[in-house]
């Protein structure tokens, strides 16, 4: 008996969503925007998220020393350093090995090669150090500082200290931000989708209240009366989040596309069949989520005939 009411439900559910057509639409299509929104946000944030790692993987601390630097000096300063916990790496290059690569950089600049020449090498020797998490090369940065300072027994033989640690700081703010806009979009769109499934279902009992009347006269109870109404709404929800879905894929087509070349991170497309389960399952639980907070909204106002 159970099972039978529950086919009924389903099966009315079913009815009243075709039957108001035009009206159904627009909430599948006010709820796919939304999921849509939702789904880019997903992807997008780990799609950045990928792109900061691969910025931080690439920032390192460069010391350029003075040209007079001793070089058992700048062996002594790479040893400390390599014994730093926070240290993951120390490079050294030398004056001459700057020069080369400075050559091999401007080798298509023969009025500044031949300045080069005439003044000889410039540069001093060089040590890159990568941090094993891009958050400690403010405290590696302070340790170099005195090494360098003559009066903590520094040999003051660095010329520059410099790292890349605004770019970082300044994309993961701009991370960040971008998420807190496309969550407060996404709930803006969701309150809007909410209202379109909503005044949907309020429709759909507006036009059956003479039957919900006789229901309610021959003792139908409430799930009956009440069941097919929100099951319009998780319909709604179901078919929104699978058409945001299939509208997704395009989208992360379009993006591998338009970075190829300039990231070097994450292959969008790779990403999104990787992890297809999870997006789907945040989808549909998203869309019948909404579905089922405007149906209910729905029937607990409109509903008591």
């Amino acid at each position: 008996m159970v099972w039978i009411n529950i086919k009924r439900i389903l099966k009315l559910g079913f009815v009243n969503f075709w039957r108001n057509g035009l009206v159904s639409v627009a909430s599948v299509f006010a709820m796919t925007i939304t999921l849509f929104a939702i789904g880019s946000i997903y992807l997008g944030t780990n799609f950045l998220n990928s792109a900061l790692s691969e910025v931080k993987n690439k920032v390192d601390i460069s010391i350029a020393f003075k040209l007079d630097a001793p070089e058992d000096q700048i062996v002594a300063l790479q040893k400390d350093l390599t014994l730093l916990p926070e240290v993951k790496e120390v490079v050294y290059s030398s004056k001459d090995q700057e020069l080369t690569a400075f050559r091999a950089r401007h080798q298509d600049n023969a009025v500044l090669i031949g300045s080069l020449d005439e003044v000889g090498n410039p540069f001093g020797a060089r040590l890159n150090i990568r941090a094993v998490d891009p958050t400690q090369y403010e405290k590696i940065a302070r340790f170099i500082g005195t090494k360098n300072d003559p009066s903590t027994g520094g040999g003051n033989i660095i010329d520059q200290v410099s790292y890349k640690k605004d770019v970082v700081d300044k994309m993961a703010d701009l991370i960040n931000t971008s998420q807190r806009v496309g969550w407060a979009v996404a709930l803006v769109l969701a309150l809007l989708s909410i209202f379109a499934v909503f005044n949907t279902i309020s429709l759909a009992i507006y036009t059956s209240r003479e039957e919900i009347s006789v229901m309610r006269l021959v003792g139908a109870g409430n799930p009956y009366v009440k069941g097919p109404f929100m099951i319009e709404g998780v319909i709604a929800g179901v078919i929104a989040s699978l058409l945001a879905l299939i509208l997704l894929y395009p989208s992360v087509l379009w993006v591998r596309d338009t970075t190829v070349g300039v990231y070097g991170g994450i292959n969008l497309v790779s990403f999104y069949f990787s992890n297809f389960g999870i997006i789907l399952v945040l989808l549909l639980g998203s869309g019948i989520l909404l579905g089922l907070l405007a149906s209910y909204w729905a029937v607990r106002r409109y509903a008591k005939i």
